[in-house]
């Protein structure tokens, strides 16, 4: 919602979503005049909505209103196409709007459902990457009906949006799994005013905080909680970062899981996804290299939960990079460009995925419903993006032109990066699913052979002080040279350090 009480409200899209919030804008009267619906539909150009006329073409209009800087345009066109969306932006920016706020596309996807709310400012992310699929959430989300379910990273990027997702799944308890205190507060804050605006079901929420390192914790609060089905997005995810901090992510990200995983089955737990990407393929960073074994972690727990015959989907899904994460690419530039460049890229042919994480989030709900037991998923996610050809969109976003106003520089791969990432390994074949950019990886071998068993354990003594062998403890050499067992394309720095 507005901070500040706008002087004329123009609503974009006199659809179902832009009557909800005009609708809403009457019946609190504080938030400003309601001026006009701007649409582009002939059939609705010229009528009026109570009372409200709605003008139109968007294009033509707009330049003809001579908004100033109190003056606010609501973007209420959920199904847009990103293309559409960034002509409009640019239209409404030079007629002088001082605010420009969009619906979400995910607002559209629960049941054409529409909360003030639920607008935020326009930016950037909102017009870049692809047109992203449409998925019926509520359909979607029908079997977490009545069902308690935990969400690992609640306060992340992926987490967050998923738990926002999930208000609209009927879910009897929703738990906000988390190692960060702030982070889990303001997604607990946020959910609790979404329902109070009417946003999705209400859901019991409760926060948690925790440590997937503490197993006893883990096993402790799982029995107590009682979930059904987890989510689990909570990870060390920075690659640079964890290049220098290598045993943590391992002791994080790996034995987290695998306490995490333990202790789900122990406890009854259902459904298990995990949320992977794409750098567990052929890694060369211990990020990836840590993502690849909490896969292989959940798909044997898959199997002897089927060997044992128990009713239980584990499952991993796998994609590449997201618009808007924490460490996302996009707000440095974005800093950069607003102090004048330069804008670093690493790379002229680095190249990345890139998927909104509504989207994402959407398409892991749907797979966690139609995947099966020890199976692993992969998200379409369209094709590959130069960062070259995404830092030269943002600064023509900003009304610059690349090398002319702001500078291009390249600074060389940083520690852990590859110019290109797969998807799949030259022993997975992805399969169709019959939904829509969900895939199945289907392995056509067994893939390099090594111990998952024996290989944790010689990880144990790195990660956690044992006094029969206390050289190992934090040796970071050593980690990497374990782990390429596993990773055999591992990097290991000449001169290997790290905490």
């Amino acid at each position: 919602m507005a901070k500040v009480k706008a002087s004329r409200l123009y609503i974009i899209g006199a659809g179902f979503a832009g009557k909800t919030l005009a609708g809403e804008i009457r019946a609190k009267g504080i938030f400003g005049d309601l001026a006009a619906f701007l649409d582009d539909d002939p059939e609705k150009i010229g009528s009026r909505i109570d009372a409200v006329p709605v003008l139109g073409p968007v294009r033509d209009v707009a330049r003809l209103l001579r908004a100033n800087s109190s003056d606010e345009a609501i973007i209420a066109m959920p199904s847009a196409r990103r293309e559409y969306l960034g002509e409009i932006y640019g239209v409404l920016k030079n007629a002088g709007f001082g605010t420009i706020r969009i619906l979400p596309s995910v607002s559209q996807i629960v049941e054409g459902d529409a909360h003030l709310i639920q607008t935020r400012d326009i930016d950037l992310e909102d017009l870049l990457g692809r047109n992203p699929v449409t998925v019926n959430l509520k359909e979607s989300l029908r079997y977490l009906r009545g069902k308690r379910v935990l969400v690992t990273g609640a306060g992340g990027s992926i987490g967050s949006e998923l738990c926002r997702q999930l208000l609209s799944g009927g879910a009897q308890r929703l738990y906000l799994f988390g190692h960060g205190e702030n982070s889990i507060y303001q997604i607990d804050r946020e959910l609790r005013l979404l329902q109070d605006e009417g946003v999705g079901e209400k859901a019991v929420l409760v926060p948690v905080i925790g440590d997937l390192k503490d197993a006893s914790f883990i096993d402790y609060i799982l029995k107590r909680l009682k979930a059904d089905v987890i989510f689990h997005t909570a990870a060390y995810k920075h690659v640079p970062l964890m290049e220098e901090n290598p045993v943590a992510v391992i002791e994080n990200n790996v034995f987290g899981t695998g306490n995490l995983l333990g202790a789900a089955r122990k406890n009854g737990v259902k459904r298990f996804v995990f949320v992977s990407t794409d750098k567990a393929v052929a890694p060369v960073s211990v990020y990836g290299a840590s993502k690849y074994l909490c896969e292989q972690l959940v798909l044997r727990e898959a199997g002897a939960a089927l060997l044992a015959g128990e009713a239980v989907q584990y499952m991993a899904v796998r994609f590449g990079n997201v618009l808007g994460s924490r460490g996302s690419i996009v707000p440095l530039f974005q800093k950069q460009i607003e102090k004048g460049g330069p804008v670093t890229v690493t790379d002229p042919l680095m190249r990345r995925w890139f998927m909104t994480i509504p989207e994402a989030c959407s398409l892991v709900l749907k797979a966690g419903g139609v995947g099966e037991n020890g199976n692993l998923y992969m998200l379409d996610m369209g094709e590959p993006v130069f960062i070259k050809d995404l830092a030269e969109q943002m600064i023509r976003f900003y009304g610059f032109e690349p090398e002319q106003d702001i500078r291009i520089e390249y600074t060389g791969a940083r520690k852990g990066e590859k110019l290109d990432e797969a998807l799949w390994g030259g022993n997975e074949r992805p399969e169709e699913t019959g939904f829509s950019r969900i895939k199945k990886l289907c392995r056509l071998d067994s893939g390099r052979a090594f111990n998952l068993d024996a290989l944790l354990e010689r990880l144990k003594p790195v990660c956690v002080f044992d006094k029969t062998n206390p050289s190992a403890y934090r040796d970071s050499r050593l980690l990497r040279e374990i782990l390429r067992d596993a990773a055999p394309d591992l990097i290991i720095p000449e001169e290997s350090h790290g905490y």
